[in-house]
């Protein structure tokens, strides 16, 4: 069944052309059923009343406005070469219907003014002799209410499509918007991430620089101590580097760092720190470490940093009353895992689902632009039962 009413609404003409000779042949049936007191004038004039009604039921969707006036043109010259009613008269309601509901707007008009006046001009073309003026009148109105109802019909089809339209138009302009916003984001996101790795290779060669020049100035008096200085310098130019290969693939947008002197940015120490603030603003926090701590990349540093601390402000914003929150630190042997979890019930699972959740869907596009850019994984949604969950890996040895 399905796939038959999919081919009829693929091919409507075709249904429009079944219906016409349905409705053709329904009134040769009745119009053969019928006496004809005023001889063989009549059928023969009814046979071209048939086919011109038959006609309008069958093209009504490809030209709607030539039909109305092909279904009043049949319908004055039933009128004049006085052909009874026939049930092909039921094509008016169904031109009547198609106007309203697709036609121009004039087109629409003149069904409604046709549609008012065909059942008034058949009962006085006709009237019921046996009847009194009162019932013919009565029904002519009554006559006149099917027709009322399809144009009616046919116009309320027309504003329920105009308003989806407008609807769709909507989603569609909102659903760009939301992509250009999403991209203003990322970019956003990524010059910030530039000029924090900025800091970070300036802070690094900042501290070679001192190693260096602390070596040269001990070198003849204490070569160990010079030796140490040397290996301080090999590690950190390392990482600078590694640092420096991550800052060359963010996006730049041009906004460059004040005068001053560059500092470290918040490495994986400041975490517990970063927790207790959020324990004194009222948010229950749970903080647990495992593994033996070990020196990190300053890039990985600041990016366990950056999501602890976004994935806690939005607990606070959006968890509601009595939400806490955990945070577990892990140490592996080739990477750095984060998990944060909260239980609150305060945002909607949709605001989640749509890609982020600082209130305009870029919180977790921040998230995973920064972890991308050290080469690590995030998987981030919904708790069962409420709450929402960010997992994290880092690696912790960058490739060179």
């Amino acid at each position: 069944m399905q796939r038959l009413y999919d081919f009829l609404r693929r091919h409507p003409a075709w249904v429009d052309g079944f219906w016409a000779v349905v409705l053709f042949g329904i009134s040769l049936l009745a119009g053969a059923a019928v006496e004809t007191p005023r001889g063989t004038d009549r059928p023969v004039l009814t046979v071209p009343v048939m086919l011109l009604l038959s006609l309008v039921v069958a093209l009504r969707r490809r030209m709607p406005e030539r039909m109305l006036i092909l279904a009043l043109v049949a319908g004055v010259g039933q009128l004049v070469v006085d052909v009874a009613p026939l049930p092909a008269d039921f094509a008016l309601l169904v031109i009547v219907y198609t106007v309203a509901a697709t036609g121009a707007r004039w087109a629409s008009r003149s069904a409604l003014t046709a549609a008012l006046c065909a059942a008034p001009l058949a009962q006085l073309r006709w009237p019921d002799s046996a009847a009194s003026t009162a019932q013919n009148i009565a029904v002519a109105v009554f006559q006149t209410v099917p027709f009322a109802l399809a144009w009616v019909l046919g116009d309320s089809i027309r504003t329920r499509r105009a308003y989806f339209a407008q609807l769709e138009e909507r989603a569609a302009r909102l659903e760009k918007e939301r992509a250009a916003q999403a991209k203003v984001a990322v970019a956003a996101e990524r010059a910030r991430i530039a000029r924090e790795l900025h800091d970070v290779v300036a802070h690094n060669v900042s501290v070679m620089v001192v190693q260096a020049d602390g070596a040269a100035y001990v070198l003849d008096a204490a070569p160990d101590q010079a030796k140490k200085a040397l290996e301080t310098i090999s590690s950190t130019g390392r990482q600078a580097l590694a640092e420096m290969r991550r800052l060359l693939g963010v996006l730049r947008t041009g906004e460059h760092q004040e005068a001053g002197e560059y500092v470290p940015q918040p490495d994986v120490r400041q975490i517990e720190d970063l927790v207790g603030q959020c324990r004194e603003s009222g948010l229950p926090v749970d903080f647990k470490v495992e593994g033996t701590a070990r020196p990190l990349p300053s890039g990985v540093e600041l990016t366990a940093y950056r999501i602890v601390q976004e994935a806690l402000t939005n607990t606070r914003k959006h968890g509601g009353p009595g939400a806490g929150a955990s945070v577990r630190l892990v140490y592996f042997d080739d990477g750095l895992g984060l998990l944060v979890e909260d239980d609150g019930k305060g945002a909607p699972h949709e605001l989640y689902e749509e890609g982020g959740f600082d209130g305009q869907g870029h919180g977790l596009i921040g998230m995973r632009e920064r972890v991308g850019m050290v080469g690590g994984t995030l998987d981030a949604g919904p708790r069962p039962g409420g709450g929402f969950r960010i997992s994290v890996l880092l690696p912790l040895k960058p490739a060179l």
